[in-house]
């Protein structure tokens, strides 16, 4: 088993070459003000840039870096999960390695951490940062998935967040393959506390419209079984609806006796229930899609090579 230390530093890297060695000397000036027995783990989630060679560059030179390359890019939450993973520290601080997180917040999340009896000090960003699509997006993704899930999540949350070792623990224990760091870290309970934050915005992100949609739709079929639930009231609704409308029909051609033009109703019949057939079957296949996903039990990453000073740890695939 792997001898503790006080305090572990995850990261994920991904197209985040510019940003690698500063990085490196932010957060190790942030772990030393806290203590001299400390870690900072970079997790290279297939990035197509030279983020690998240069933390590997750094790791040379400092016997406290470890950098765990992934076989392919397997995504951001799947990556920092793997990081956890491998953590030894007492206490986890994870955050992004494109400095939008502050390194130096370490300083503000371990004073917080003090005056609280709590397992995670975690950020919230006082105003969501980027321009009005970005802020408007992702209130909507925050209200969608509230109102959704049996599990809320804290709006405007950011990945930076200060862990206990018990918290990380249960944590890893999750089995999804298809996961939603934030729902799982509400799901998994212990105190939490936030903490304001202001999120800096270097202009580009590797989240894409695409990606963005990804995500919100593998959010909210992994923690919410409502949309299920709200195809059954759907389809009653519109059983009931049709009823009434034949009734009303039959009304109208047997009780007033007025002539009943029958190819606009026919037609708008044909597209509601054609359509509301595809949209509700789309839903049941996303869901049957996650249940063939996670049957399989296939490793979350795949460990190519762990570049550390002790290489007596063992390699872990998530």
């Amino acid at each position: 088993m792997n001898s503790s230390i006080s305090l572990s530093i995850v990261t994920s890297l991904y197209r985040s070459s510019p940003y690698v060695d500063e990085f490196h000397r932010r957060a190790t000036a942030a772990a030393q003000a806290l203590t001299a027995d400390y870690e900072i783990i970079f997790v290279n989630d297939g990035s197509p840039d030279d983020s690998l060679e240069r933390a590997v560059a750094i790791q040379r030179k400092d016997p406290r870096v470890v950098v765990i390359d992934l076989s392919r890019n397997f995504g951001h939450h799947r990556a920092l999960m793997t990081g956890l993973a491998y953590a030894r520290g007492e206490r986890i601080f994870v955050l992004d390695a494109d400095l939008e997180e502050e390194p130096e917040w370490l300083k503000l999340f371990d004073e917080e951490w003090r005056q609280q009896t709590c397992d995670v000090v975690f950020g919230i960003q006082e105003r969501r940062k980027g321009g009005l699509f970005e802020r408007w997006s992702g209130e909507i993704f925050y209200r969608i998935f509230n109102f959704l899930s049996a599990t809320p999540i804290p709006a405007n949350a950011v990945i930076a967040r200060l862990m206990s070792r018990r918290y990380v623990n249960a944590l890893i224990q999750h089995q999804e393959r298809e996961l939603f760091l934030p729902g799982l870290w509400q799901v998994t309970g212990f105190r939490q506390i936030p903490v304001p934050v202001a999120k800096l915005s270097k202009g580009s992100t590797s989240y894409s419209l695409a990606r963005k949609f990804a995500l919100f739709v593998d959010a909210i079929t992994s923690f919410s079984d409502k949309p299920l639930i709200i195809i059954f009231y759907v389809g009653a609704f519109i059983c009931a609806s049709s009823i009434i409308y034949i009734l009303r029909l039959l009304y109208l051609k047997w009780v007033i006796d007025v002539p009943i033009m029958g190819w606009p109703s026919l037609i708008v019949s044909i597209w509601l229930l054609g359509g509301a057939t595809i949209f509700f079957i789309g839903v049941l296949g996303i869901y049957l899609a996650r249940m063939f996903r996670e049957i399989k039990q296939r490793p979350s990453t795949i460990i190519r090579e762990v570049y550390s000073a002790s290489p007596e740890r063992p390699l872990k695939n998530g």
